[in-house]
């Protein structure tokens, strides 16, 4: 990797404007998951104990460049507190009165946390006077929020090309687990791809189709690639716009001698609120009715698979896996995936949650903290805020 880290810059003495991901969710003022945050802390404790006071910036939740109070990162600061076991301090807005203040009295081995970008139109407008306002506040930029690292927002990319920049450790894990596995992986490579819409991972397909053995599809955009095969979907969720695009992925896997693995039976219900479904015995689904997981045989049959991968990303639920009448699915590939010996990455929000859900987060080998960065990684794209920072010497 070519990009600076953090251990290729001096930071003694200085003050370093760091760039994390701390959108967490928040209830009723207290942070129900505060993994994005414990990931962070390598990082942070790495500049404090090298002599580094810290300024740490963030977004959380749309509030559409306006304040809301729902979303300010008040109790976010607190709660980083505790996780440091020191005080951190907060500044009331981004780059107000109370925002330099605070920055330019910022001591050595002190680390403050500026109000919500988004509160600012500046941050995702990239615009030029809001980063470089940003930027007056330090003498170093570090990058380490994986989860936005993809977008050209003032905060993750304008400020890294004002002044001296690296990554993190977060996002440099995040790089060598998927980066490094998908262009060198072990034999046999399988990719596990579910979610709704061809059209939203038509890119990861086609990327992944020239690296993996096995593709495993599953959830809605199964039932796109099967209508182009000419099997009877019911009122399933077809991609009707994708399935000539569908064709095309499955004749590039068979060009390339892919296996495809799509669903052999289904189970299915009239709608996805409703409380129990019936099983298909083949892969044709009935009219009046629509598929909302991959069915037993199916399971089978994919746990078969991922059990002798190598090399196995996962990205997508298999079905409509919020309503537990239709969870099965995914929750049996997840742990399988768990069960495999194979080294093991699961990326985006909804597979992060159903590896939670069944209790098996420990058992994945890397799992990513950033939904849309990861998918970009998938699909073999560079990252616009890593592509900003500055190159080693």
């Amino acid at each position: 990797m070519d990009k600076k880290t953090i251990r290729d810059i001096d930071v003694y003495g200085k003050k370093v404007l760091l760039r994390v991901d701390y959108n967490v969710p928040i209830k009723d003022g207290v942070i129900t998951d505060d993994t994005r945050m414990t990931e962070s802390l390598p990082t942070i404790k790495y500049l404090l104990d090298n002599g580094a006071s810290v300024i740490l910036c963030s977004h959380l939740g749309r509030p559409e460049g306006e304040f809301v109070k729902k979303y300010s990162l008040y109790p976010v600061a607190k709660h980083l507190g505790e996780l440091l076991d020191m005080k951190v301090k907060f500044a009331k807005d981004v780059i107000g009165d109370d925002a330099c203040k605070k920055c330019e009295s910022l001591k050595m081995g002190e680390v403050l946390l500026l109000e919500n970008l988004r509160f600012e139109k500046g941050e995702e407008a990239n615009d030029a006077d809001f980063a470089r306002k940003l930027a007056s506040f330090a003498d170093v930029y570090v990058c380490d929020a994986f989860g936005t690292s993809h977008r050209k927002h003032a905060s993750t990319y304008g400020v890294a090309l004002l002044m001296p920049s690296s990554i993190g450790f977060l996002i440099e894990k995040e790089l060598n687990a998927i980066v490094g596995t998908i262009s060198n992986p072990k034999h046999p490579f399988v990719a596990v791809i579910g979610g709704a819409k061809v059209s939203d991972k038509i890119g990861i397909v086609n990327s992944l189709i020239d690296k993996v053995d096995t593709l495993i599809i599953g959830g809605a955009m199964a039932y796109t690639f099967l209508k182009a095969l000419g099997y009877n979907m019911g009122t399933s969720l077809v991609d009707e716009e994708n399935i000539s695009t569908a064709l095309s992925c499955l004749d590039k896997a068979a060009k390339n001698n892919v296996e495809v693995l799509l669903p052999i039976d289904h189970v299915i219900a009239h709608g996805i609120e409703d409380k129990k479904g019936d099983t298909t015995k083949g892969a044709n689904i009935p009219d009046g009715f629509m598929g909302v997981d991959i069915g037993p045989k199916t399971i089978k049959r994919y746990k078969k698979t991922i059990h002798k991968a190598k090399s196995l990303v996962w990205n997508g639920p298999m079905g409509v896996f919020e309503n537990e009448a239709f969870a099965e699915g995914t929750f049996k590939v997840a742990k399988a995936v768990a069960k495999c010996h194979g080294y093991t990455i699961v990326g985006g929000g909804d597979s992060v949650a159903a590896v939670a859900k069944a209790n098996v987060t420990k058992k994945i080998n890397h799992i990513s903290t950033g939904g849309g960065a990861s998918l970009k990684l998938f699909e073999g794209k560079v990252l616009a805020g890593v592509d900003a920072i500055s190159n080693k010497e």
